[in-house]
């Protein structure tokens, strides 16, 4: 202890490290333990050990005087070793504490973590000192640069961006190189104009929370690109600071820009297991504090893992309940987040690992807290089994990926299949949400994500080229519903390169256009390539980085995704807050209306030609029912949109005077630019031909 320093007995809540009293506040969950030591760490690596006296409802703490933010500490927790009961409490291990807001270092030495010799399950404790070869906590003092205001943007507003913070701007010329890859180039003005220009509202960031890389990759000499890995749910990752140490000074200040924007700060969380792996994987924190209470276990002290990364957490743990929380609230008000998606949520709702139930303790605690209620909710509905894939399960304020939405427009323009189930993905997948008490708005629509091929490689490969991650290419899906447009990879023939870029212009326009909130995957708007690897999870290089200098090609794949985006925005019919129901409208016709090629509304039996690859969508928009910020009900011209996945060009006739007197064409995929191949009014009942896999929008004024 500190020279002159005092142990006091302190509170037990809440939880972590807290500057007060002219000292520092611990107090760490730890119920099996018979003793827990807080470690000081000096600069040059010696330790002081503070045995804390207190124990309140399995939280021990005390209160040291002299100790100052900036101390590095952690945890030393003596008690039982029984792999068969799961408990493996180790004091030659230094734990990392889970309220830490700030992580130092790294895992520099695998053996050194491991909490046994031998057999993970049949050894004893390895009295090997870890410390100097895992990660430290670092005192914080609260506070730091403003967040800004929360821009609040109504979920039917939204346009959802998913960007990796270190690939963002990792080669973007108009960034100073020390900020690249960085939170303050997320921050840096020529970034945020990209993102204001191409029209998104929300960022949703891949992992930000403190994560180490996985043992297997640490053996392989690779690493954890994305940082599904998670060591710390406080602590912001400090790979992305641009100064070690001002980690949440520059998360904080990265908020504030991109609020002053007007863009929302989405994070991706993952709660559903930790970078400890199985049983024979490192002791790093929670499996020497209570493994049991932290993880799901089977019978003979084993990890049951249903969400193929070694361990599950325990949603049903009061603790863990707690520490997801806490956390999730840290972020929402300490550091200005306005959401988050939860990855791979399933687990969330599944308490004991059992079957999914919509209001576990977990997904209630999270939805009923007053803050998090007023976030922006999204889940990643599924896990790694058969039995979590719970697409349109979740209670009414979360939204979801929809998975269903991303099969079935691939499989669409790819001409597998027919237009039944894509009706309902274009129309907000009411058959999923309405019957929940949810909105169109909660059905997250994306084509493509960070975990599978980019838009460009959607329409390039058939397979995926995964052999970079060194795992022989049996790594990622093969489930990918793609289509190489008649050649595998990159190619000089015009024919297939133009009939790609349709492609992928039907896609983005099918995604931009559904009710439902849009996601686009960062760069996909700057024509990236990753080459066909689907599952670049652990390339930390150009594969994964966007590559900011546009080719011809880029510039008008981004001119179109800038156009369609904007026209979304203008457009309150194609983004309505309410389910399409039949109802009439003032104009005495339906809300929705589909339409056949004969210009003839489709028939019960036309639902199912298993041969159709034409649909019409009319929309009325004389009531949207969509909203001003105000409240008021918003008016719009009526749309019909045309989808043709043949091959061949097909004659399409629009519908007839009583849906509208004139259709202006203002989409069309045949074009680069999506600007109209005939920009000329056409009256009711004109025959018109379409080119085989194309889209075209027509506005129908009032």
């Amino acid at each position: 202890m500190p020279a002159d320093s005092i142990l006091l007995a302190g509170r037990p809540f809440p939880l972590g490290a807290h500057p007060e009293a002219g000292g520092v506040r611990f107090a760490v969950s730890a119920p099996p333990a018979e003793a827990v030591e807080v470690c000081l760490i000096s600069e040059d690596g010696s330790e002081e050990r503070v045995e804390l006296t207190e124990r309140t409802f399995g939280v021990w703490h005390g209160l040291i005087s002299g100790v100052t933010p900036g101390q590095r500490y952690g945890y030393r927790v003596h008690g039982p070793y029984d792999p068969s009961r799961g408990l493996r409490c180790n004091p030659a291990k230094i734990l990392v504490d889970p309220y830490a807001t700030r992580i130092t270092g790294g895992l520099t030495d695998l053996d050194a973590a491991l909490g046994y010799e031998g057999d993970p399950m049949l050894g004893g404790p390895s009295p090997v000192d870890s410390l100097g070869s895992v990660p430290l906590s670092v005192v914080t003092s609260p506070g730091g640069p403003d967040t800004g205001v929360k821009p609040e943007v109504p979920f039917e507003e939204a346009v959802v961006y998913e960007l990796h913070v270190r690939g963002f701007t990792k080669r973007h010329p108009g960034v100073p190189e020390h900020l690249r890859g960085t939170y303050l180039g997320l921050a840096h003005p020529v970034v945020v104009e990209h993102l204001v220009r191409l029209g998104v509202t929300s960022v949703e960031l891949l992992p930000v929370q403190a994560f180490v890389d996985e043992p297997s990759l640490i053996k392989g000499g690779r690493r954890n690109y994305w940082g599904y890995s998670p060591l710390n749910w406080f602590a912001p990752h400090p790979g992305y600071a641009s100064e070690p140490g001002r980690e949440v000074e520059e998360f904080r200040t990265m908020v504030s820009a991109l609020h002053a924007a007007g863009i929302e700060v989405i994070v991706d969380v993952v709660y559903n297991h930790t970078c400890e792996g199985g049983p024979d994987g490192p002791t790093l924190c929670y499996r020497g504090f209570d493994a049991p209470g932290y993880y799901l276990h089977i019978e003979g002290g084993g990890t049951l893992d249903i969400t193929g990364c070694g361990n599950t957490t325990e949603a049903a743990s009061p603790q863990f309940v707690r520490l997801v929380t806490d956390s999730l609230r840290y972020w929402a008000t300490e550091m200005g987040v306005d959401g988050f998606r939860f990855d791979l949520a399933s687990t969330l709702g599944r308490p004991g690992g059992r079957g999914f139930d919509r209001a576990s303790a977990m997904l209630t605690a999270i939805t009923t807290d007053p803050v998090l209620s007023r976030c922006k909710l999204i889940a990643e509905p599924w896990d790694a089994t058969g039995d979590g894939y719970r697409v349109g399960d979740f209670g009414v304020q979360w939204a979801e990926w929809n998975g269903r939405y991303r099969d079935t427009v691939r499989d669409f323009w790819r001409g597998t299949t027919n237009v039944r189930d894509l009706a309902y993905r274009l129309s907000g997948s009411s058959d999923l949400y309405a019957d929940d008490l949810r909105r169109p708005w909660q059905s997250i629509n994306f084509v493509t994500a960070h975990d599978g091929f980019t838009l460009r490689d959607l329409v390039s490969y058939n397979g995926k080229h995964n052999l970079a991650n060194g795992e022989d290419n049996r790594d990622g899906t093969d489930d990918n519903r793609s289509w190489n447009c008649g050649a595998e990879g990159e190619t000089d023939d015009p024919e297939v390169l133009a009939l790609r870029a349709r492609q992928a212009r039907n896609l983005f326009a099918t995604l931009l256009l559904s009710t439902g909130t849009p996601m686009i995957t960062a760069g996909d708007e700057l024509w990236r390539t990753q080459r066909g690897n689907n599952n670049a999870y652990c390339l930390d290089d150009a594969t994964s980085w966007v590559d900011w200098a546009l080719s011809p090609e880029a510039e008008s794949v981004l001119a179109f995704a800038r156009r369609v985006i904007n026209l979304r925005a203008d457009s309150p019919a194609l983004r309505q807050p309410e389910f399409f129901d039949g109802r009439t409208t003032p104009s005495g016709a339906p809300d929705l209306v589909w339409f056949r090629a004969d210009g003839e509304e489709m028939a019960e039996t036309d639902w199912f030609d298993d041969g159709r690859r034409f649909l019409g969508m009319w929309i009325d928009g004389s009531t949207s029912l969509s909203r001003s910020r105000d409240g008021e009900l918003v008016s719009d011209h009526s749309w019909l949109l045309l989808l043709h996945a043949g091959a061949d060009p097909v004659d399409v006739t629009l519908p007839g005077p009583e849906y509208g007197g004139r259709y202006e064409p203002v989409l069309d995929t045949t074009t680069a630019d999506g600007s109209p191949a005939a920009p000329v009014s056409l009256a009711a009942g004109t025959m018109v031909t379409l080119s085989g896999r194309s889209l075209v929008l027509f506005r129908v004024p009032e």
